[in-house]
């Protein structure tokens, strides 16, 4: 495994956490591979009840590294880029245990949106989350705009994903998008707390619910993540254009 991810299983429950923290665990395509490379691998285990979803060092996630902003492998098409991040991050929603994230300081981006397609959300005082990506000429492509859109409605919305401000943990709240906030030094273990009592109720019982409620939000959320697909691929070739 890679030292960019690590991962800790205690009774049915793995911690995965994201190891770049001299970077605000901003992802690059090798922490990208590494973490769901793990996941895939959780999947297919019978002894994991729950996720916890965490970040070593003072963040989250700061979201894409900008080094890699628009970084492609020769003959990688964007299109076939973003189609492949889409196929990772489905993962996320189709793993056979509910996802706890626990979130705090910078939560940016594509991580933000990742985020908001678990199963929960706690976020300690000091998380502040953002969708910049307008900002640097792109779009949200995570589908967590949809996501956003369900918790939240049109207002906020819209206001994160064109403004770009950063919304606090007691705003995120209010809204719903967080359940639960505490303070930092209570974060990790409130949310191994949670993670541990769901892996303590019954498989059959959890998993079905999760389905339920995955079929209330998903439709939405793949119908959004197809037209981010399209438009982010139409957006990036503008921009190349303009770059060259």
């Amino acid at each position: 495994m890679s030292d960019l991810v690590l991962c800790d299983i205690k009774a049915g429950v793995a911690v995965v956490s994201y190891n770049r923290p001299e970077k605000h665990n901003a992802f690059s395509d090798a922490l990208d591979d590494a973490f769901f490379g793990l996941v895939a691998e959780l999947h297919e285990r019978n002894d994991i009840r729950a996720m916890v979803w965490r970040g070593e060092g003072k963040s989250f996630s700061s979201g894409r590294d900008t080094i890699e902003l628009g970084v492609r492998a020769p003959g990688v098409s964007d299109l076939d880029y973003i189609a492949r991040g889409h196929a990772r991050t489905k993962l996320l929603w189709t793993a056979p245990f509910p996802i706890v994230v626990a979130l705090k300081g910078w939560v940016i981006g594509g991580s933000f949106e990742r985020a908001l397609l678990c199963d929960i959300r706690i976020a300690s005082e000091d998380a502040r989350m953002s969708l910049p990506e307008v900002a640097h000429g792109v779009i949200p492509d995570s589908g967590g705009v949809a996501r956003l859109f369900q918790m939240a409605g049109h207002g906020l919305a819209a206001d994160l994903a064109l403004t770009g401000r950063v919304m606090d943990a007691e705003e995120a709240l209010r809204h719903g998008v967080v359940s639960r906030v505490v303070s930092l030094e209570a974060l990790d273990d409130a949310a191994l707390e949670i993670a541990m009592g769901i892996a303590e109720r019954s498989p059959v019982a959890v998993r079905l619910t999760r389905e339920v409620l995955r079929n209330l939000a998903t439709p939405e959320v793949e119908r959004s993540m197809q037209q981010e697909w399209i438009s982010q691929s139409v957006v990036m070739g503008e921009r190349r254009k303009r770059d060259d």
